[in-house]
């Protein structure tokens, strides 16, 4: 169909075409589109009807995280060699993995990193300007230090002249690319089988989650006033306000089911004071279902 002027009519119908699911956000994509043409055409033809906010809504549902244990994260990096041959490589992105799920910061925080923002003799790591431009210091186990301190060794080694002062760098030297990244994580996930089983879908960011999770389920164990702690837990992963939360974490772990920290521990320095700054374990003594609100 032709049309001459734009109408609120017409706008709904090409939004709303049969190839448009409405379960995505495809019509309010579109809504948008067509309201700023709209917009653009009434100073051209005064007849141009400019579509109402509104009109078209869509709300964002959330996808629940999956949670990763201890094995899980065994088996991504023992993945790591076998689809990376190449050694710089591999120590990067194992680094980067045992990093995102020691401390649940953000891809985009680790990737940033400049090899100025690691505090050795304090083992405090240095965010500046993430999200919401805040900058924050992260306390890290004895053991990532070391992790980190390994990695720095090898890629001195195999980068003598790097292009970048990132911390994570490619062969050659330039900052690693967060779409990189991505496509070899979701390689490990689907070679090594983490979450073949599960109706939830493996992601990036479940890291981040899965460390939030552990570290309450640790603290609920201990007997941890976890009310009060929350706070920390949120200043010390850099939610924009600690007093408050927007989404919902749920974990479920099954009875028997054992955490184990190695190298990598699923919880890092924590941020409770009363907390222990070593690999921890955590032992469920029956079905515990944590629920924190949280902002990621």
């Amino acid at each position: 169909m032709r049309a001459t002027t734009i109408t609120t009519e017409i706008v709904l119908s090409w939004v709303q075409c049969p190839n448009a699911d409405p379960s995505n956000s495809v019509w309010l994509r579109r809504m948008t589109v067509a309201r700023g043409f709209a917009r653009h055409m009434s100073g051209i033809d005064p007849a141009t009807e400019i579509p109402p906010l509104g009109l078209v809504t869509f709300r964002r549902q959330w996808r629940p995280p999956f949670i990763y244990s201890a094995n899980d994260l065994e088996a991504l990096m023992a993945a790591v060699p076998r689809l990376i041959p190449t050694p710089m490589r591999a120590a990067t992105f194992q680094t980067m993995i045992g990093l995102l799920s020691s401390t649940g910061m953000r891809v985009g925080e680790v990737i940033s990193l400049g090899r100025s923002d690691i505090d050795w003799s304090d083992g405090v790591l240095i965010v500046r300007a993430s999200k919401f431009n805040k900058s924050r210091e992260v306390p890290l186990d004895p053991t990532v230090v070391d992790a980190l301190g390994s990695y720095a060794g090898v890629r001195d080694r195999c980068v003598r002249e790097p292009r970048s002062s990132a911390f994570f760098v490619s062969r050659v030297g330039t900052p690693v690319f967060y779409s990189d990244f991505g496509f070899v994580f979701r390689r490990l996930v689907r070679d090594s089988g983490v979450g073949a089983s599960s109706p939830v879908s493996p992601r990036i960011h479940g890291l981040r989650h899965s460390f939030a999770v552990h570290t309450l389920v640790r603290w609920y164990e201990a007997g941890e006033d976890v009310g009060a702690l929350l706070p920390r837990l949120s200043t010390y992963m850099g939610h924009f306000d600690p007093t408050k939360g927007s989404q919902t974490v749920f974990a479920r772990h099954r009875t028997g089911a054992v955490l184990r920290a190695g190298a990598w521990p699923c919880t890092a320095a924590a941020p409770s004071a009363a907390a222990a700054r070593g690999p921890a374990t955590v032992v469920t003594a029956g079905a515990v279902r944590v629920v924190v609100e949280w902002n990621p």
